[in-house]
């Protein structure tokens, strides 16, 4: 992720005559010790007649020392430099244990090495009191620095100073204002007289505009700045010189390049010398411009590819539309929080104490962009095995007609409000909502928590203790016995209308004949109304009961009815006579067969063991929780019903003028309704997003959605505690489909599925260089010949049952045939690279939406990162829907795949044959396109160059090993075991009968790439020993330490070492923060020099035969 910037220095001085120019000596070139790279380095002196010695003084500057023999009109220096601008952590450092925490004293030889360091001015007034002012109590010495360096940039206002020289730390202290070497010198002061060893640093400052603005604080510089400027650096035992600079507050880091570092000021000045007495004018200009970046996720492309990305999409586009494609395209985009990488809730948990919020105003922010006239419904998402609890779902439906749902966004309430409403509320409010819908309100009921059960479940209680207190060991019944006993058993939960459209179409309601004639519900701490006892109704016979068929998605609808219209119709029924309401339990409506049971009086008692099926047996309830009133809504059997009682809440709402949240049972499926989700997710917050209809609205809504979940400090970027880049690590699955089933380009044309399996299939690339971290066998996307590798043979069977383009195809032969082969290793049909599961599915409407879920990608960290990702998957689409891929036969890779394809090399050597194929059939995609997925999915770790050749260390992918099963709280789980790593190394102009590359002394079995001079090998190694892995007593192998071997001279030329942790031995307890960090934590662990010294007799490689491009070091 390195930038290379080439700075730009000139001064110069012109003078009025010919003058005699002393002996000068400048500073400007960088010290030895600079932690930035400086690649090149050029001084150029005019006039050019001169003679230039280079000198070190003693601290181990560089001076270069010029002398003039002739008599000169001007003076001018310009320095050129080309710097690797590579992260530097500005606290990767130790200290020695009586140097952690301030005061501290340094060592006898640390004092007389240091003297001229420590050498203080007299303390002036001033001066003395802001030292006075510094608190000595014992603290964490980098605590104590950062702390002094950002009073001393706020107490200090930053001014340009033209005068030469530096202001005394008094009159810096008394203006409260000074140069950035004014401030500096200040602190060098104080450092001092605190104890501590400082010294004055003039160097060159390079500042870049950043990718990404700051949420919080400053975003630094609008446009790429450089500049000479001043800091300080204090010694620490252990550390060594730290940098600070109080200009701006913050630690030293890459953009400070030092020049000099002195005891005093005016040993650090850039340019020092006599001249005759004369006029000057004097110039100085200074530039940084970037000449080389590194492909990077903060800004993938540049405003150029950019635009030919769009122009593409728009390209593609536009051949989607003249083949009659329908493709609509979602996704699921995953999420985690800025704040908190630690937290379980954002790494393994899907439920936390902060999920809900930040999903919240993620939800909110998508909704007044999409929907502010739609239905926010807050319901119940997936409910998994060993999960107390569903998960919530913040679901957000809206009408593609363009109708609004919910005329009054200022009636959604805020769930980290608290209105002050009660059961009391919530009587009042059903009962009008009754009314709304010409029902009798006297059938509206009161709901309680179960005595019965609860005083069962006081009685098991230890006897030594009580509810209020009950120490039992699950907390979430600890809360729930404390709350239910808190409020009484008489507390009433809330309200309930039972409430359903009978066979003549109307609204009916009635009592529900309970055997204990109260409603108690079942324990729990679900909504009201999904723990009401339907089970305790009266009996019916299966003919009888109400059952809710969901619509078939794939049937033609008529345009639902305005929302004007359904509001006057609400309207109407709640002016109805009283009298009309009660004998019909609601109100008249079109007439139409309703025989038998239905005939009866909803009131009508049930007899003895008779089928009662005119009970309402659905039902709308009113809670108040936490202050803020809640509804449920009931199934019901058609959007046109729940569109229906929507208005009649909302009606209610703005009558009262209460705020309330919709939750419970969502609108029953129909194409004429769209919406997007919010769900929580293990480690994630999860955004169903509703799918597009082209190129445009595709960009839209993929930006919006990366810029909101980053306003609402969310962010794409999750680091492990080594500085690798993992996504979010919940993936970004993509969904293809059509607006309805009918419309679906799978439904319509099986073979462009089969075309794309094939090709997936063909070019291994596509599935691991989009994948995540977990792949193999086992992951939640593996690829058919990882599931099953005789799963190849079936395939290519069932791909033959799929009839060509232009046949007619019933839409379940396309699942019937696939759904047995997409699957993984325990047959489980969802966790596939292609799931079909909503495709065609024989389990229900819900499953037959014509919908392919490509699973096996990973979530960008940038939103035009996603979006090249899918104009390559629309660029397909077009492509095999004019031309399907049939290959004769399916490759088999065998042992390739986990060998081969494993390394970055290969992945895009295949990839580019990807793009090659695109472009000729008519797509220009490019493969600098998809540098910054490369960069992401493999970073780079280093390099090193030695008597010509250039050696590079990546990053490579390793698939998990699942263990066997072990025993658990509750049952049986399975681990992966990550402890193995794998790297890729390349060379590039090594000659391999003379040399020989070896990793911890055992030679490497390189591969020729094709290119004379260039070979490439993989290294697997276990990275870390945990108790539980594959080969347990097997160690680990770190540091891997790289050889170029001369067999001719039998010893090292040069070579490498990279560590798995860090070097120094640092421990590090939390993630990194950000891209910044973790790339700091990955350089850090490499070094460019280190190779094994001696003589060295390395023989010849071996190569396995099932891995030939892989290095295990296990084995040896």
């Amino acid at each position: 992720m390195s930038i290379h910037v080439a700075l730009n220095h000139v001064t110069h001085y012109s003078y009025d005559r010919l003058v005699n120019l002393g002996p000068q000596v400048i500073r400007l070139r960088p010290c030895p010790h600079s932690r930035t790279r400086i690649l090149s380095y050029s001084l150029k002196v005019g006039p050019a007649q001169h003679f230039i010695n280079w000198q070190q003084d003693p601290q181990g500057n560089y001076l270069a020392r010029l002398v003039f023999p002739e008599k000169t009109r001007e003076f001018r220096i310009e320095v050129d430099l080309v710097a690797e601008m590579s992260v530097i952590n500005p606290f990767d450092f130790f200290l020695e244990p009586h140097a952690e925490t301030i005061p501290f004293t340094y060592e006898a030889w640390e004092r007389h090495e240091l003297a001229p360091f420590l050498f203080k001015l007299p303390a002036t007034p001033l001066f003395q009191k802001y030292i006075d002012g510094i608190s000595l109590e014992k603290t964490r010495s980098v605590d104590f620095l950062v702390a002094l360096n950002a009073r001393l940039q706020q107490d200090i206002a930053y001014t340009i100073r033209l005068e030469p020289g530096v202001q005394t730390p008094e009159e810096t202290l008394r203006k409260r204002s000074g140069s950035c070497r004014d401030s500096a010198w200040l602190l060098v002061q104080i450092l001092r007289h605190l104890g501590l060893a400082s010294r004055f640093v003039s160097g060159y400052l390079i500042q870049l505009t950043a990718d990404v603005k700051s949420l919080d604080g400053p975003s630094g510089p609008e446009a790429d700045f450089t500049d000479l400027h001043a800091w300080t650096e204090v010694y620490l035992p252990g550390a060594g010189w730290i940098g600070l600079d109080p200009t701006s507050g913050l630690f030293a880091g890459e953009g400070h390049i030092p020049l000099a570092c002195t005891p005093q000021p005016a040993s650090a000045a850039p340019v020092t010398g006599g001249i005759e007495k004369c006029e000057t004018t004097f110039e100085h200009r200074m530039q940084v411009t970037r000449v080389w970046e590194a492909p990077r996720v903060t800004k993938p492309y540049s405003d150029e590819q950019w635009r030919a990305i769009e122009g593409l999409g728009h390209q593609v586009d536009e051949t989607l539309h003249e083949l009659d494609v329908r493709l609509t395209q979602g996704g699921e985009p995953t999420f985690v929080a800025v704040n908190d990488p630690d937290g379980a809730e954002w790494n393994t948990a899907a439920l936390g104490p902060t999920k809900r919020i930040y999903a919240a105003e993620l939800f909110h922010r998508l909704r007044e962009r999409y929907a502010p006239n739609g239905l926010m419904h807050f319901g119940q998402g997936k409910w998994y095995p060993g999960e107390q609890l569903p998960r919530w779902s913040l679901n957000c439906f809206w009408r593609k007609d363009g109708e609004p749902i919910w005329g009054s966004p200022a009636l959604h309430a805020d769930e980290k409000r608290d209105y002050g409403m009660t059961s009391e509320h919530a009587e009042r409010f059903m009962k009008r909502v009754a009314e709304k819908l010409a029902l009798d309100p006297k059938y509206v009921f009161p709901a309680f928590e179960d005595a019965y059960y609860y005083l069962w479940r006081e009685r098991r209680l230890p006897a030594n203790v009580d509810p209020f207190d009950s120490r039992v060991d699950d907390p979430l019944e600890r809360e729930r016995l404390m709350k239910i006993f808190t409020q009484g058993l008489t507390h009433v939960v809330g309200h309930v209308l039972p409430v359903v459209k009978n066979a003549r179409q109307q609204w009916q309601s009635g009592p529900w004949f309970l055997r204990a004639q109260r409603c108690y519900l079942f324990p729990g701490d679900s909504a009201l109304g999904y723990r009401l006892p339907l089970d305790s109704q009266p009996w019916t016979t299966e003919s009888d009961y109400p059952y809710v068929n969901p619509p078939d998605p794939s049937q033609a609808r008529a345009p639902l009815r305005s929302h004007a219209e359904i509001v006057r119709q609400t309207a109407a029924w709640s002016a109805l006579p009283p009298a009309t309401v009660a004998a019909t339990g609601g109100p008249a409506g079109k007439s139409g067969a309703a025989g038998g049971v239905a005939e009866k009086a909803p009131d009508s008692v049930p007899g003895d063991k008779e089928s009662a099926g005119w009970v309402s047996r659905r039902a709308m309830a009113a809670e108040a929780r936490q202050g803020r009133l809640y509804i449920f809504m009931p199934p019901t059997e058609t959007l046109d019903d729940y569109l229906e009682l929507v208005a009649a809440v909302e009606s209610t709402a703005t009558e009262f003028d209460l705020p309330l949240i919709m939750e419970g049972y969502e609108p029953p499926g129909d194409p004429r309704l769209t919406h997007f989700r919010v769900t929580p997710d293990p480690g994630v917050i999860e955004v169903n997003i509703h799918p597009a209809q082209n190129w445009d609205q595709l960009v839209d809504q993929t930006t919006h959605l990366y810029d909101m979940a980053h306003l609402s400090r969310l962010t794409t970027e999750k680091f492990m505690v080594d500085g690798r880049h993992t996504g979010t690590g919940g993936g970004n699955h993509f969904v293809l489909g059509g607006a309805t089933p009918n419309d679906s380009p799978f439904l319509r044309r099986p073979d462009l599925l089969k075309s794309l399996i094939a090709y997936w299939h063909n070019h291994p690339s596509l599935s691991y260089l989009f994948s995540g971290l977990f792949i193999g066998p086992t992951s939640q996307a593996p690829r058919v010949d990882e599931a099953r590798n005789d799963s190849l043979y079936e395939l290519e069977i069932a791909f033959a049952q799929i009839p060509p383009e232009g046949e007619d195809v019933p839409p379940w032969l396309v699942d019937r045939v696939l759904r047995n082969l997409l699957t993984d290793v325990t047959g489980n049909t969802h966790r596939s690279e292609f799931c079909i599961d909503k495709l065609f599915s024989p389990d229900g409407p819900t499953g037959r939406l014509g919908l392919l879920e490509l699973r096996a990608f990973e979530m960008p960290p940038h939103a035009r990162m996603s979006l090249t990702q899918q104009l390559l998957l629309r660029a397909m689409i077009a492509r095999f829907w004019r031309a399907p891929y049939n290959p004769p036969r399916l490759a088999r890779w065998g042992t390739e795949l986990h060998d081969r394809f494993m390394l970055p090399f290969y992945v895009e050597q295949d990839f580019r044959d990807v793009i090659d194929e695109m472009q000729t059939a008519g797509f220009p995609i490019k493969a600098e396109w998809f540098a910054p997925h490369f960069e992401f999915r493999f970073p780079k770790y280093g390099d090193f160059a030695v008597k010509g050749m250039e050696f590079e260390l990546r990053h490579a992918l390793e698939p998990w090993h699942v263990m066997g099963e072990e025993g658990a709280a509750g049952g049986a789980v399975r681990y992966v075991d990550s402890s193995v790593e794998r790297v890729q190394v390349r060379i590039r102009g090594m000659a391999p009968e003379r040399y020989v590359l070896t990793c911890n002394g055992v030679p490497v079995p390189l591969q020729k790439t094709g290119t004379n001079g260039e070979l490439v090998a993989g290294v697997r190694y276990r990275a870390w020993q945990p108790a539980s892995c594959l080969h347990p007593t097997i160690g680990v192998h770190a540091p891997l330490v790289f050889d170029l071997v001369d067999t001719w001279m039998q010893r090292s030329l040069g070579g490498c070492q990279y560590h798995v942790t860090h070097p120094g031995g640092r421990s590090f307890d939390t993630f990194p923060v950000n891209a910044f960090e973790a790339e700091s934590r990955r350089l850090a662990r490499f070094f460019r020099f280190g190779h094994t010294p001696g003589r060295m007799q390395a023989a010849a490689p071996e190569v396995n035969a099932e891995h030939p491009f892989t290095l295990d070091l296990r084995r040896f």
